[in-house]
């Protein structure tokens, strides 16, 4: 029982030694302690087929994610921490076709084209960096009927793309 405790006590000790230091959390981030604060701007929409609130969809669920899994401060200007991006594709095509050559599935993809800039450890910047991800939907049913659903998916995966390239850089 002495030897489990002692077990038990050396990882609380190297997990409050690992999280302490200001580089590493558990949320998977690797942010330096003297970086504090963060500015997302509204990502701009540029994909030829609209979708009206996708940009400030992607740009809310963005900021909520660093609210939730960082320490950031959010500013409006003279952030350590800056993403900004635009929403590049927006497409619909079929994805698996049946026997009979008839559309099974549709997928619909979106594609951002994000920068990051990082003004306490500009090594760390990357310019046009892109990223895409796709949901697939039966295809006797209408977009308009799944599409609040398949984006919510894709931008909740764009989303941890975004995270993981910025601040957890992996």
């Amino acid at each position: 029982m002495k030897k489990f405790l002692s077990r038990i006590l050396i990882l609380f000790a190297a997990a409050a030694c690992a999280g302490g230091c200001g580089i590493y959390s558990f949320s998977g981030t690797s942010i330096q302690s003297d970086v504090r604060t963060i500015h997302i701007e509204l990502f701009e929409y540029k994909a030829q087929k609209v979708n009206p609130s996708l940009s400030n969809d992607l740009t809310e669920a963005l900021r909520t994610r660093f609210r939730q899994m960082t320490r950031l401060e959010q500013v409006d200007q003279d952030a350590d921490l800056e993403i900004t991006g635009e929403i590049t594709a927006y497409n619909v095509n079929a994805s698996a076709i049946s026997a009979s050559e008839r559309a099974e599935l549709s997928r619909l993809t979106v594609g951002i084209r994000v920068n990051f800039t990082n003004r306490k450890y500009p090594e760390d910047d990357f310019s046009d960096k892109n990223f895409s991800q796709y949901a697939e939907f039966k295809s006797d049913l209408s977009l308009e009927s799944v599409e609040s659903d398949l984006c919510k998916e894709i931008i909740d995966a764009l989303c941890d793309d975004i995270f993981n390239a910025t601040v957890a850089q992996w």
